[in-house]
């Protein structure tokens, strides 16, 4: 099987990638390598590269070139506080980026993956037929790509299909992130900053849960534009996961009360028609608290990022 990931060298790619090399599959890895796509993550994998924009038309000659019959595209912007201070980037790449790939689709014949996200439904627990009701600029980016698919598959006849993962964690994951974001400021000694009231709820997922599942979806789809939940099935609020990391670390975390984000959901929550096993919450934080800790060479260059240092980046969107 030849398969393209695009957008393979960022956290969940990157992951998939290495679940490809368990199967004994050598992808061709394409990112663009902007600021949470890393060669490093790649570090040990067995792939071919290019970077290339997926917005360009360079990846159409790739396609063409390489004659994959999967592509999978987990290239996008994806933190909610980045669509709120410059919401521009996530239509070019999250809708322009999957409509280019569609497009090469529909010229090469390829099956197409689509990763997207729990957070279209909304604060709705929705299934794979619930209406999308997106409520930031991110989630409203991947709504609108869900859509092209959709609308590809049914105008065009195309092979493709949609996954949409809850909130992910474990190694390699920016620290824009809440959960590497209040690891490695509780191992600088820093306070970790908390929207609100610090009870916003997300349904968590180990990222190596997410990889093996996305490819047994793969295996079993019928390409028929049909979309797959998966959530963990482990629902925490804020406070609940930084408890926990205290428990798991045995370190204070200390815990800065700031004010909520703009349009902020209270939760995420879906239903899924799919079975599966994940690792437990704690577990799965145990594992990514150790492998920060073991990593400082990953994430050192990365903490001067203004989304790490700032309590409220989104903020300069307001002019404050």
């Amino acid at each position: 099987m030849k398969i393209i990931v695009v957008g393979g060298a960022g956290f969940i790619g990157s992951a998939f990638v290495r679940e490809l090399n368990k199967r004994g599959i050598r992808p061709l890895v394409v990112d663009l390598l902007t600021y949470a796509g890393r060669k490093e993550n790649l570090k040990e994998t067995d792939h071919d590269f290019i970077q290339a924009d997926v917005r360009s038309e360079q990846i159409h000659d790739i396609i063409k070139d390489y004659s994959p019959d999967v592509v999978i595209n987990f290239a996008a912007e994806t933190h909610v506080d980045r669509s709120i201070y410059k919401p521009q980037d996530f239509i070019t790449t999250n809708v322009l980026g999957a409509v280019n790939l569609l497009e090469a689709s529909r010229k090469f014949g390829f099956k197409y993956i689509h990763i997207s996200t729990d957070e279209v439904y909304g604060e709705e627990c929705g299934d794979e037929n619930s209406p999308l009701r997106p409520s930031s600029p991110y989630s409203a980016s991947k709504a609108s790509a869900d859509l092209f698919v959709k609308a590809y598959v049914r105008t065009y006849g195309i092979n493709a299909i949609l996954v949409r993962p809850s909130n992910n964690y474990g190694p390699r994951q920016f620290p824009e992130k809440l959960i590497p974001k209040a690891i490695i400021r509780t191992l600088l000694g820093m306070h970790v900053p908390v929207y609100g009231d610090g009870k916003a709820e997300r349904d968590w997922i180990f990222v190596e849960d997410t990889a093996r599942i996305v490819f047994d979806v793969m295996r079993k789809a019928e390409w028929k534009g049909e979309a797959y939940n998966i959530p963990g099935g482990q629902r925490y609020n804020v406070l609940e996961i930084l408890k926990m990391l205290e428990e798991v670390s045995g370190k204070e975390v200390r815990i800065k009360f700031v004010s909520d984000r703009p349009g902020h959901d209270r939760r995420y929550c879906m239903i899924t028609r799919m079975k599966y096993e994940v690792t437990p919450f704690k577990e799965g934080l145990r594992k990514t608290y150790k492998w920060y800790l073991n990593n400082r060479w990953w994430w050192e260059p990365l903490i001067t990022d203004k989304f790490f240092v700032e309590d409220e980046p989104w903020l300069a969107v307001k002019g404050k």
